[in-house]
């Protein structure tokens, strides 16, 4: 089963910048492959913030402009590179991989996603 392990959340400060990665076990064709960001709250449900795929790329709406995704499939990696953060963008952030086929992975349903990682907190706080 394909493996995702995410990096590079941490404190930063509102306004600031992080960069997380999201790094797909060796042996699968990845670039066959859908990656999806999401982020669930503290009480809140599971959203989803982005998504890729060869297709194209879909943003939510409070990330749009702000947020940009992008994937290297020579280093089986995506990543999601965030500007402007804001304190309502902490969140525990997982990246999450599903095949590229039909409109659930531009949806960002979580159904459509098979594989998931771990995740990692982000926290935007001064």
């Amino acid at each position: 089963q394909l493996q995702l392990v995410e990096s590079g959340g941490g404190l930063v400060q509102p306004g600031g910048s992080l960069r997380l990665s999201c790094a797909a076990s060796s042996g699968f064709t990845f670039n066959y492959y859908a990656i999806g960001w999401f982020r669930q709250a503290p009480g809140k449900e599971r959203e989803g913030v982005s998504c890729i795929s060869s297709s194209g790329t879909n943003y939510a709406d409070s990330v749009k402009g702000r947020f940009t995704i992008s994937r290297d499939n020579a280093k089986n990696t995506v990543y999601l590179q965030m500007n402007s953060l804001k304190p309502e963008d902490t969140a525990i952030y997982y990246c999450a991989a599903g095949m590229a086929f039909g409109s659930g992975w531009y949806l960002m349903d979580t159904s459509a996603f098979g594989s998931w990682g771990q995740g990692i907190q982000v926290t935007v706080s001064s």
